[in-house]
């Protein structure tokens, strides 16, 4: 089976904490290779995701991914928008 691209889609403000569970995904894709492929962020949160205007994580070494947990503010960018609807997994999972 081919390894599976990831979208890392948080919500919320951007914190310490946005970026801790954030390398926590990133780690534990890198440590299931076999099963999930790259890890891409919507650069600006959603709007990034929604835009294609993707952070391909894989680029990024595995020293910058642990510094994450203990960096302020939002890695990724964030934004304010809230998806309606169908929006909610239609577009974003076709991404």
């Amino acid at each position: 089976m081919k390894p599976k691209k990831t979208l890392l889609r948080q919500s919320g403000g951007v914190t310490a904490v946005i970026n801790a569970s954030a390398a926590g995904v990133i780690e534990t894709a890198r440590k299931h290779r076999n099963r999930i492929g790259k890890v891409y962020a919507g650069r600006d949160g959603i709007i990034g995701a929604l835009t294609e205007d993707l952070i391909d994580t894989s680029r990024e070494p595995a020293s910058a991914i642990s510094r994450l947990k203990t960096t302020p503010g939002g890695a990724f960018g964030s934004c304010r928008y809230k998806l309606k609807g169908s929006m909610r997994t239609g577009r974003t999972t076709s991404a």
